[in-house]
């Protein structure tokens, strides 16, 4: 695992990532995480090295789209991206975006079990092992810097207002794959992992039905993590007096 911006990790911190049922039941099937393309993403101002207020006018000179941003375009195709939650405990906010109101489930890691359990990764089995990136990604005000860093290193960095998110990325960029003739998806691809070695914690969202309780252990059981399952704190009896 190659840490990006060299940066000095905390390598035992809590990780999270929030799951609907249906997608925790593939990363059990599967033994592998989905790393979205980074096109794929709703942040607006992912990749960008700064933020124009609002209503500011046009610059002519930017009419015209450079070769560089044609190339960071194309990077961000290939350039593929998982993200976590760097908390110590479970957020409601995590719960509601992403576990599908809270009728989820979500895993609880550290960047230490990541390293441990990141399986090698080709596009093709006779294609080489792509790096697994990885790096808390760094906020910054871009509506008053510029940010001036390798195309690469610009996935590690996002705009203040998204600050709340205190995410972690890891990521694999199959950009050389592709200049070498590998055919790349166009959105993302599986990653795979020893869930064993990469899951401390399953925690199972406060309001999932029975049904999808039953599922959820059920898809634990077959990779022996029954023990690791807890309930939301969130189903706690609250106390006034």
């Amino acid at each position: 695992m190659k840490v990006m911006l060299n940066q000095d990790l905390d390598m035992s911190e809590r990780l999270w990532r929030y799951y609907k049922t249906e997608r925790f039941v593939s990363l059990m099937d599967t033994n592998s995480i989905y790393f979205a393309s980074a096109r794929q993403f709703e942040d607006p101002f992912e990749g960008a090295v700064a933020v124009m207020p609002p209503n500011f006018p046009v610059d002519p000179r930017y009419s015209v789209r450079e070769v560089g941003e044609s190339a960071f375009e194309e990077l961000r195709r290939l350039m593929k991206i998982s993200c976590w939650h760097r908390e110590d405990y479970e957020s409601d906010a995590m719960w509601q975006l992403y576990a599908g109101e809270r009728k989820g489930v979500a895993i609880r890691s550290t960047p230490d079990r990541i390293r441990s359990a990141a399986k090698p990764f080709r596009l093709k089995p006779e294609y080489g092992i792509e790096d697994l990136l990885a790096g808390n990604v760094k906020y910054i005000d871009l509506l008053k810097e510029r940010l001036k860093v390798s195309m690469g290193d610009r996935f590690w960095f996002k705009h203040k207002a998204f600050s709340w998110e205190r995410e972690f990325r890891l990521a694999v960029s199959v950009r050389i794959a592709e200049e070498s003739g590998v055919a790349v998806p166009e959105f993302g691809v599986q990653v795979g992992f020893d869930l064993e070695a990469l899951i401390e914690k399953i925690y199972l969202g406060p309001s999932l039905s029975k049904d999808d309780v039953e599922i959820i252990r059920a898809a634990a059981a077959k990779r022996g993590l029954t023990d690791r399952i807890r309930v939301s704190s969130m189903l706690g009896t609250p106390r006034y007096i």
